[in-house]
């Protein structure tokens, strides 16, 4: 499979030919979503917390006599029921979400989102992006003369930080390095924009050597 190569003006530069490991992948939706929701459990903090009883104040005695009241007996006032009582099976801060899932498949989903998307025709790539500073209106030009529909997941190599800075302001566009490729993004964007040096870092990571 082939796709359109691109220079950083946005001209046609000629074809890339795509590496058949990583982009002519069956997809599994089952797999895809199992990914994302170990991304997204993993990624979860938890910030909620709540006071058991033990922890609120108060309770140093009966709220009222044990008999002649009419009421039901109590014996503290930082019981769950009880107003300003503590709370039953809330949320704890040191709650973990984490999720465990094997590597091989964590790879053929992400290797399968990609390959989906370079038959829908949503991959591209540039040679390269250089320039002497960050320029966010250079990108912008190149942005606006590319097949884009909505926005664009740019993929760079760790190396390529004017590219990565450059983008950083575009509003419905952003940039990743090859190795934080993830379900998340690759939903959200509907365009995946790879340069040269990146195609070859992903190659080095997940094809058999």
């Amino acid at each position: 499979m082939k796709i359109t190569l691109y220079d950083q003006t946005g001209a046609k530069k000629g074809d890339l030919t795509l590496n058949k490991e990583l982009f002519e992948v069956e997809a599994s939706q089952s797999l895809v979503h199992k990914y994302l929701v170990y991304q997204q459990a993993n990624a979860r903090q938890a910030i909620a917390h709540v006071k058991n009883r033990g922890d609120v104040r108060g309770g140093g005695r009966k709220p009222f006599r044990q008999k002649g009241t009419g009421n039901a007996r109590q014996g503290s006032t930082t019981n769950p029921h009880q107003r300003g009582g503590g709370s039953a099976f809330g949320p704890k801060k040191w709650q973990t979400f984490a999720k465990q899932m094997p590597k091989k498949m964590r790879k053929k989903a992400l290797l399968g989102l990609l390959s989906n998307k370079a038959k829908e025709g949503q991959i591209m790539a540039i040679d390269k992006f250089e320039l002497d500073s960050p320029k966010t209106k250079v990108f912008a030009d190149l942005m606006a003369k590319l097949p884009v529909e909505r926005n664009l997941l740019v993929v760079a190599s760790r190396e390529e930080t004017t590219l990565r800075t450059s983008s950083k302001n575009i509003k419905n566009a952003k940039t990743i390095t090859s190795g934080y490729l993830n379900p998340a993004d690759l939903t959200k964007y509907r365009a995946v924009l790879f340069t040269e040096k990146a195609m070859q870092d992903l190659e080095a990571a997940y094809t058999k050597k």
